[in-house]
């Protein structure tokens, strides 16, 4: 499906968190990142980044969304949900009647959405197993509202959760949880390549080729002693308790034999959830009862 693209200039908002804000991606003042990238340098395309580090769905939806709709972009990237799974708060509920809403009214205004699926950080930061299952958990309940919404929303859809991709250290910066430039480059290489499908493709395909050469080890031990050590104190009053808590919920049902309870009741949680927006309108889905209770038991 290809769509008939304006007589001005593209206009593309960037919806999201630190993975569309640029981290990982330095350039003189600030980031760039895979959407600047994809949006280029030319005259055929306005971009607007409003992606802010740290954001969750709710910050997306409360403070982003509604200045992607007075920019009235004709192609809206949304990206985001990392964070919400390393949160105490994580409810695969809200976060999707909150990206139903955010991708239905992008949608309605005639954008096309381009969305992505993303790695879950246990897998990254590869973490002991009962520390990392409830993260891949979540992570998958996020990327299968993902995937039902954007084919709901007719998205372009991308997929960065797989094991390739992964696996891949030369595509990621220091810290093990963003991208370096050749990530970001290849992100936006394969985006661009799905919407030139759609005739909306920003300009040109930007160079897959990095300007720099990716992180070595003692720019991994740098971060580790700066940044990395502020991001685990931030996390740590926050995330900690949560995560240990869900860890010992993981030994404790592997002691019993009880371990598939766990995977029970997250598709439960995410079966609800996928109901809700199914069967209700984007700025109006009903909550099931005990949705919230089943959707915060590590779904």
């Amino acid at each position: 499906m290809s769509a008939v693209r304006p007589a001005r200039p593209l206009r593309f908002a960037a919806l999201g968190d630190s993975l569309t804000e640029g981290v990982g991606d330095p350039v003189p003042g600030g980031w760039r990142g895979w959407a600047a990238l994809l949006a280029g340098d030319g005259p055929g395309c306005e971009f607007r980044n409003f992606a802010v580090s740290g954001a969750l769905t709710r910050d997306v939806a409360a403070e982003q969304a509604p200045r992607a709709r007075e920019f009235a972009p004709d192609l809206a990237s949304v990206v985001v949900g990392v964070n919400d799974t390393l949160r105490r708060s994580f409810d695969i509920h809200r976060i999707a009647a909150r990206l139903d809403t955010v991708y239905g009214d992008l949608a309605e205004q005639g954008a096309v959405l381009l969305t992505a699926c993303l790695p879950d950080p246990g897998a990254m930061l590869a973490l002991p197993g009962p520390l990392a299952r409830p993260l891949a958990r979540r992570q998958r309940a996020v990327n299968a509202v993902v995937h039902a919404l954007s084919a709901r929303y007719g998205a372009a859809h991308l997929h960065l959760a797989e094991r390739a991709w992964v696996a891949d250290r030369t595509l990621w910066s220091a810290d093990r949880l963003h991208p370096g430039e050749r990530g970001h480059r290849l992100i936006a290489v394969r985006c661009h390549t799905l919407l030139a499908e759609r005739g909306v493709a920003p300009g040109g395909p930007p160079s897959a080729e990095p300007d720099r050469p990716p992180p070595g080890t003692s720019a991994s031990l740098l971060w580790l002693a700066t940044a990395g050590t502020a991001w685990l104190a931030r996390r740590s009053t926050d995330l900690l308790p949560e995560l240990l808590g869900l860890a010992g919920a993981e030994l404790r049902h592997a002691a019993r034999g009880t371990g598939a309870h766990l995977d029970l009741r997250a598709a439960e949680a995410l079966s609800a959830a996928l109901a809700a927006v199914a069967c209700a309108p984007h700025d109006r889905a009903p909550e099931p009862p005990g949705a919230a209770r089943l959707a915060r038991m590590g779904g």
